[in-house]
């Protein structure tokens, strides 16, 4: 006989002690999940946890100028609000008044200008998913549920240059896009100035044709019978042309046609009143540009700020000439200087201004009120206002996270070391908080893009977040190249050349192996664009000394960057980076690129792109994440399909900034 009956029972407490274990089993930790935008490769999962953890760093909203209302005491600002995926226009009636949405959009709007007689409607430019083509709208104020209108031609990439003020007439610059590679169906590019009444668009008047990509203008004399133009032709050199403009016949200005003087960079400034000097910024006369004066009736320029030893890097008038303001580049710091533009002469400031670094400023051209933002350690750009009588007003606020207090900070310092050939190199390093961290700390070595760039003093956003609650040291470096220390250490890195800045970082990690409070064997380092290029070069020539590298929007090969690039920025480009047209200069583009060394590439990357970027096109991205994982490195790898050079929407910062935390847990915090 066969007894079925304790076999049953020993099944049943089997099945029991397996829902028990299933039971007391825990549940999988929640995970953030990327947006549909967001291609993910290679990245683990991202703990809900630590995007908790980190949020309060996700949120700071500070405020950027715009424009000044023509007639009212009141301006354009640009802001993201609480919630929002980007920045847009906001009017704000009064000091710290709360401002008043005028646009909205998955794209931000940043750039903006009111109707200039009466302030009735703004025109503004929105560009599509980070791929830069900017359109021009038109939207009326004081119209409830009024909606932008398309002004211009979405098959060009578009500018609002300036205003003809007396008749209303706004002057905008468009130039056609087109990705074709060298030799392709497009042989030459050219900017087309137009002449509109926003609203009457379809009875726009062609001003001119200028040869290349790189024009700007500046204000109109005070008569409206000339346009000054920049003519942008490389980093350390431009020109000023002045364009009649009725007939849209443009002439060199300065340099003078012919001329054997060196090499400079010129802009217009401003106006006399009586329309017969243009107040020009220069380096003609040294390493730095400097405020001049041009007589154009005898072609004389008089320098102005010669006593300043540092770059003029924006300059503000008055519409009756009255007052000037002008700010200096002060080995990272921009701080605004006051002159009187009859005599020439530097003013004592009229007030004492909020610490901090300056960004725009500009008068109110009627009243002589001066906008100005400034940002520092403890908080991102807040906008005052400086009256004729001295007054100092704040008009925004910037928003900070609950529980967060910025306020402690810490300040960025200058750091100075010795390159290979003893050129000196600076950079600002910020130190995390020595009451919570102790011992060597690991290092995040963050380089700007450019080249031209600089490393400039203020807040540091989420990069804060490394500093004050990771324990990481974080250097920003100026390596040679970068702007705001003198035209020839501007160019040092041209060409041939380009390797050397490479070098600066090399000497970096040299002098972070002589500090006795950073880790040498922790270093981390991370760039966006031409800093993306310098990363994907520190990981090939240094590889064994940094724990990983995080190449943003970067350039992985020149010869491929300077086929594919919109084709309005390749000749620009070719001037900083070499023309690949030249055997010898492309042989020595082939052998620098990051991409032909990728072997090299022996720690973890982590590579971001925007798919969009017209810029850094993310082919750049894809060749070398598949190359460096041929060789078995790990390479992690973030795309946005809807942004361009850098992400711009907050949803997609935030992945960005959580998967950039979690690849530094797993390299320099382990």
């Amino acid at each position: 006989m066969i007894h079925l009956t304790p076999l049953r029972f020993s099944v049943c407490a089997l099945a029991t002690a397996l829902l028990a274990a299933c039971a007391s089993t825990p549940a999988p930790a929640p995970v953030v999940q990327p947006n549909a935008n967001l291609v993910v490769q290679g990245i683990p999962p991202v703990p809900q946890s630590l995007a908790d953890t980190v949020g309060r760093y996700n949120d700071f909203r500070g405020h950027s100028f715009t424009d000044w209302h023509p007639t009212k005491r009141e301006m354009l600002v640009s802001h993201r609000k609480a919630g929002a995926d980007t920045a847009q226009l906001f009017r704000v009636t009064s000091p710290l008044a709360e401002g008043e949405q005028l646009t909205d959009g998955i794209d931000p709007v940043v750039r903006a200008s009111y109707e200039p007689r009466e302030g009735r409607y703004i025109v503004f430019e929105r560009a599509t998913g980070g791929n830069e083509v900017a359109q021009i709208y038109r939207l009326a104020l004081g119209q409830p549920g009024a909606l932008p209108v398309l002004l211009t031609s979405p098959n060009e990439r578009h500018a609002v240059n300036t205003w003809l003020r007396k008749s209303g007439q706004l002057i905008y610059s468009s130039v056609p896009i087109d990705r074709t590679a060298e030799g392709g169906s497009r042989a030459k590019i050219a900017t087309t100035l137009w002449l509109m009444d926003p609203e009457k668009p379809e009875a726009r008047r062609k001003l001119a044709e200028l040869d290349g990509g790189g024009w700007g203008t500046g204000r109109p004399s005070p008569d409206e019978r000339q346009i000054p133009l920049t003519r942008y032709l490389s980093a350390n050199e431009s020109q000023i042309w002045m364009m009649d403009a009725a007939s849209g016949v443009a002439r060199q200005v300065v340099p003078a046609v012919g001329s054997q003087e060196p090499k400079a960079s010129y802009a217009p400034a401003g106006w006399s009143p009586d329309g017969r000097t243009l107040w020009i910024a220069s380096d003609r006369a040294g390493e730095f540009r400097e405020l001049m004066k041009l007589d154009l009736a005898s072609s004389r320029i008089d320098r102005v700020s010669s006593h300043i030893p540092w770059d003029v890097s924006g300059v503000t008038m008055t519409e009756d000439g009255s007052r000037m303001a002008a700010q200096f580049n002060v080995d990272g710091r921009d701080e605004i200087r006051f002159f009187d533009p009859a005599t020439g002469q530097e003013l004592p400031a009229p007030a004492v201004l909020p610490n901090g670094n300056v960004g725009t400023a500009r008068y109110n051209t009627s009243r002589g009120e001066l906008a100005f933002s400034i940002s520092n350690a403890q908080g991102p750009s807040q906008i005052y206002s400086l009256g004729t009588d001295g007054r100092v007003q704040q008009w925004t606020r910037a928003a900070a996270p609950a529980g967060l207090d910025t306020s402690t900070f810490a300040e960025q310092q200058i750091v100075r070391w010795k390159s290979f050939d003893g050129t000196a190199i600076s950079g600002l390093m910020t130190k995390p908080p020595a009451a919570k961290f102790s011992g060597k700390r690991p290092v995040l070595i963050s380089i700007h893009g450019g080249p031209e760039g600089q490393a400039t003093f203020g807040f540091l956003g989420r990069s804060a977040y490394f500093v004050q609650e990771l324990g990481m040291a974080l250097i920003q470096p100026n390596v040679r190249g970068s702007a705001g220390y003198g035209k020839s250490f501007l160019a040092m890195d041209n060409g041939f050349k380009r390797e050397d800045s490479v070098k600066d970082i090399g000497a970096l990690l040299d002098w972070i192996a002589t500090q006795p409070d950073l880790d040498a064997s922790r270093v981390l380092v991370t760039g966006g664009s031409y800093g993306g290029y310098m990363t994907l070069a520190v990981s090939t020539n240094y590889a064994d000394r940094i724990a990983g590298a995080i190449d943003v929007v970067g350039i992985s090969h020149f010869v491929t960057f300077l086929k594919n690039t919109e084709s309005y920025r390749r000749d620009l480009r070719r001037v900083e980076y070499g023309d690949e047209r030249d055997p010898a200069m492309r042989e020595h583009l082939e052998k620098i690129s990051p991409l032909t060394n990728a072997a090299k590439i022996r720690k973890p990357l982590f590579v971001i792109q925007g798919k969009n970027d017209p810029r850094v096109p993310y082919t750049e991205a894809e060749q070398i994440v598949a190359k460096v994982r041929e060789g078995g490195t790990p390479v992690w790898y973030l795309r946005a399909e809807n942004e361009g050079h850098g992400f711009q929407k907050k949803e997609n910062q935030d992945y960005q900034f959580y998967a950039t935390v979690l690849f530094m847990q797993q390299t320099v915090l382990k």
